[in-house]
């Protein structure tokens, strides 16, 4: 499992209208449309769902909204750096400005697991998310991302 399987470059992308969790799932709903093609409504309400069991808002402005989705076949994932952070309800209380959402198919237990736990790893990194922080272009975000699990594996 890695980075550049479980991310599409056109599957990150940087808001500047997201004032609220509630906009900000709708927004990695879009995004999903629009780099993997699936139902935005589906994911939406899959990620508002998974929300009502707990908050995914991880700490140090960090969320990792993940869903289940029918009809998918791998894991995906979508990367949203936001440039005001807002209130994801998050363990530490502070505000997120960083969201890696995933995407599993129903029936994916241990791939899924796996997913989550690289990008867990990964955003735990305070050098990674700095380095996010301070590259608002998408290009460079994907880069960044792909190169750190490269830099963690060495």
């Amino acid at each position: 499992m890695n980075f550049a399987t479980l991310l599409k470059p056109s599957a990150v992308k940087v808001l500047t209208s997201a004032s609220s969790k509630k906009r900000l799932l709708h927004d990695i709903g879009e995004l999903a449309f629009h780099a993997y093609g699936l139902d935005s409504g589906a994911v939406i309400e899959a990620l508002q769902t998974r929300e009502a069991l707990g908050p995914t808002g991880v700490g140090h402005g960090v969320a990792l909204p993940h869903a289940r989705l029918e009809g998918l076949e791998s894991v995906s994932g979508a990367f949203v750096l936001l440039d005001k952070p807002i209130d994801f309800n998050a363990v530490d209380r502070q505000p997120v400005d960083i969201a890696f959402a995933l995407f599993a198919p129903e029936n994916a237990g241990v791939e899924h697991l796996k997913a989550l736990a690289l990008v867990s790893r990964t955003l735990r990194d305070p050098s990674v998310c700095s380095k996010l922080r301070a590259n608002p272009e998408p290009a460079t975000l994907y880069t960044i991302l792909t190169e750190s699990q490269a830099t963690q594996a060495a």
